[in-house]
């Protein structure tokens, strides 16, 4: 996996006639109209390479209530491509649903008629964070190139500000898939004492050099653009469309299995012939390249390229067993959390065996862990869908979590679990 896929089509509800007139229609079991909060940060944050990054603003979104011992809080740490909007409909856009909405909600598996949900969109990322594209207040113009390289445990850095500016000590529960379950990790092993569960969904404690390889490709196609100039395109009034395009198009190939886009697509043709011919040409001849590049265009126009860099390098670099000669039990060590750990069986980006890797150390440093293998055609974008067995798995954790915290019954049932 590498960067993280935007839901696919099928886990996207379709706009309803209301929502097409730009009316918002909250269905049963939604977090309803939902609008980001802004909070500035002044204190300067210091990074893994050395810099500091000054003043900072992150975007966020929270789900629930918090309730009085502040003991209910939950962090949702998100992927590549996705954002704070974990979760109900935008109040800016009808059509923009939560990118986790099948996850999230008054019933759902995470369920905020009992915890406190918060979504963080990561510093460095391009929707309402401060990014590559914000301006640099030392020199009035756009950070652009100059945006310092961030790893993940920046990013949980950043993210522990946000807890202290809820008042919240320790979370109830870190989640995220992907991308979002390195931070959990990061999380139990950086600020133990404030996480009382990790959530590890899709995940992998370090990259493989094929995926490292395939963040290359990806980060080649958008440096090589010529609208590039160097990651200061804004100067230049340019987006890097084409090199987006593609490495969109490569990562949404890494997200889906081999018997998924069999069943997705096959072999059919886009516009066959008369006579069921080829055209013996190099534009669009079969259904799954129509795909890709439509995901590709689409991509391109709201995606930051420097963004896209950023985050695939910051997947580069994650590694905690690092700093102790490759032994992941020692770099768990610290952890004082319940875990979770789901996996796919189709996910070949991020299989099962590292999920598994991460279960053995927990188990070797005798932490309490529970480990899912779904079996499941999705590939690695099972963990955005609503498989129902990984559903329930990931509710009746958090029913555990609930009872523990004496947060009451589940007052209404997922519909996807009914």
């Amino acid at each position: 996996m590498v960067p993280i896929p935007s839901p696919s089509p099928s886990s996207i509800p379709a706009a309803s006639p209301a929502a097409e007139r730009g009316i918002p229609v909250v269905p049963t079991g939604s977090v309803g109209v939902v609008e980001p909060q802004f909070i500035p940060f002044d204190q300067p944050l210091p990074l893994a390479s050395g810099q500091l990054m000054p003043s900072y603003v992150l975007a966020v979104e929270t789900y629930g209530e918090l309730n009085a011992d502040r003991t209910n809080a939950v962090l949702v740490c998100h992927a590549l491509n996705a954002s704070h909007h974990v979760a109900g409909i935008s109040a800016a856009n009808p059509k923009d649903i939560g990118w986790w909405d099948n996850m999230v909600g008054p019933g759902k598996a995470l369920d905020t008629d009992r915890f406190f949900v918060i979504g963080v969109n990561n510093l460095g990322s391009c929707f309402g964070s401060t990014g590559p594209a914000s301006i640099d207040p030392a020199t009035g113009t756009p950070w652009g190139s100059r945006f310092p390289v961030l790893t993940v445990e920046d990013w949980v850095k950043a993210q522990a500000r946000v807890a202290d500016h809820f008042g919240i000590d320790t979370f109830a529960a870190v989640m995220g898939g992907s991308l979002g379950g390195m931070q959990a990790l990061s999380w139990a092993i950086t600020c133990p004492e404030r996480v009382a569960h990790c959530i590890v969904i899709a995940s992998t404690p370090r990259l493989s050099a094929q995926n490292i390889a395939f963040n290359e490709v990806v980060r080649r196609a958008i440096i090589n653009d010529p609208d590039f100039h160097g990651g200061n395109y804004y100067a230049h009034n340019t987006v890097p469309r084409h090199g987006l395009s593609v490495a969109r198009m490569i990562g949404h190939i890494t997200y889906l299995s081999d018997d998924d886009m069999a069943t997705k697509f096959g072999r059919t043709q886009r516009e066959p012939t008369l006579d069921g011919d080829y055209r013996y040409g190099y534009d669009v001849e079969f259904e799954v390249e129509s795909y890709l590049r439509y995901q590709g265009e689409k991509f391109s126009t709201y995606f930051d390229a420097n963004t896209y860099l950023l985050i695939t390098r910051a997947l580069d670099y994650f590694d905690p067993a690092r700093q102790h000669g490759g032994d992941l039990a020692c770099a768990l060590k610290p952890a004082t959390a319940d875990f979770l750990l789901v996996s796919f069986s189709t996910d070949w980006r991020f299989p099962p065996e590292r999920s598994r890797e991460i279960v053995a150390s927990l188990v070797k440093n005798q932490r309490p862990v529970t480990y899912a293998e779904i079996d499941a055609p999705h590939g690695h974008d099972a963990f955005l869908l609503g498989d129902t067995r990984y559903h329930a798995v990931v509710q009746a954790y958090y029913d555990r979590i609930a009872a523990r915290l004496g947060l009451g019954e589940r007052k209404q049932t997922n519909g996807v679990l009914a």
